[in-house]
């Protein structure tokens, strides 16, 4: 008996990806039906007031065409379509919903949960790609990269970035701190030992390694880690504790002179007060990838600050990326057609 796979990409994710993926993967007669959302050429909701898409966040689409297409599919593998109470009602046929990322967000999981729709999703597919986005982020950031390029651009030679006082040390000598630590807190660590980094992390509910104590990674408060770091870069989830866990309080915290990267979630963090301790100084400069707006509107205020990085949110967009989430959703698949418990189930 064939089976019906529906697969919703986008122009990050290809529905090519997820086709060849599981074509290599599945033993089964399969039949595939497939279409690509405009996501990132267009940016996704971040959230919707319409009443049957109020309780689903981050995607892209109309749940109409994900009707029109999955209808009689027992399987749907997505990215960021919307998967509403609507929807699941009407995909009678459902079974599994595998969804590309490391929150099914823009799922009804209660409604699925309810269907008997079982869901899984990618937990680590990006966190070697935002682990070394966020070295990067260091870098340009701490070394001025960013701005001696910017103003190049616009035909202004910078020698006075070679000043003293607009220089900052090396990361072989900084004390960086990482707020969460989780897969991606854990690969931005190991790649911060090469450049002989002292290292602090802040995480309640963690368990240094071995290999971490050998090397000397401290795992400290909060508090400890704002007033000793150099550079504090977050990688916590967004939770009622952590939302907002970096606010004007925590910043008057940090060193002066310190820098703040965020690669992680807008909501962790105060932008007015982070703007505030820009402006004024006290932090020497931040680089940021997510915001509490996306897209970033063209008249925030701080694409009027000379000490930022800013980047639309892509530290987690590789090729890399792709394969693996692809073909975490192809075992996924292989598992639930062979009657075995999923790697990554979500309900």
């Amino acid at each position: 008996m064939s089976v019906e796979i529906a697969i919703i990409g986008d122009n990050f994710m290809r529905s090519t990806a997820f086709k060849e993926a599981l074509q290599t993967t599945l033993k089964q007669d399969t039949t595939f039906h497939w279409m690509d959302l405009p996501f990132p050429d267009e940016p996704i909701t971040q959230k919707s007031t319409e009443p049957d898409l109020s309780n689903i966040k981050e995607f892209q689409g109309k749940p109409s065409d994900v009707i029109a297409l999955a209808r009689n599919a027992q399987i749907l593998v997505t990215h960021i379509a919307p998967i509403t109470t609507a929807v699941l009602n009407e995909l009678s046929h459902l079974e599994l919903l595998a969804v590309s990322r490391g929150g099914p967000v823009n799922v009804d999981i209660n409604t699925a949960t309810q269907n008997n729709v079982k869901i899984v999703n990618t937990p680590g597919r990006n966190a070697s790609a935002v682990a070394e986005f966020t070295i990067g982020a260091l870098i340009a950031e701490t070394r001025n990269i960013s701005r001696g390029h910017a103003d190049l651009m616009q035909g202004k030679w910078r020698g006075d970035l070679y000043r003293a006082d607009a220089q900052r040390d090396e990361l072989s000598t900084m004390t960086v701190g990482i707020i969460g630590y989780a897969e991606i807190g854990v690969k931005v660590a190991k790649l911060l030992k090469a450049f002989g980094s002292r290292i602090l992390v802040a995480d309640p509910y963690i368990t240094l390694s071995d290999e971490d104590i050998a090397y000397g990674v401290e795992h400290v408060e909060l508090e400890s880690l704002l007033q000793q770091s150099d550079a504090v870069t977050l990688h916590a989830r967004v939770s009622a504790q952590t939302t907002n866990m970096i606010d004007r309080k925590a910043i008057a915290m940090m060193k002066p002179g310190a820098v703040l990267v965020n690669t992680a979630r807008g909501p962790l963090l105060d932008y007015d007060a982070l703007y505030d301790a820009l402006y004024s100084k006290h932090l020497s400069g931040a680089m940021l990838e997510t915001f509490p707006l996306e897209p970033l509107p063209i008249d925030s205020k701080f694409l009027t600050l000379p000490n930022v990085t800013l980047t639309p949110h892509i530290a987690g967009a590789s090729k890399t990326t792709v394969k693996k989430a692809a073909n975490m959703i192809a075992e996924e698949v292989q598992l639930h057609l062979a009657g075995l418990p999923p790697n990554n189930p979500c309900n």
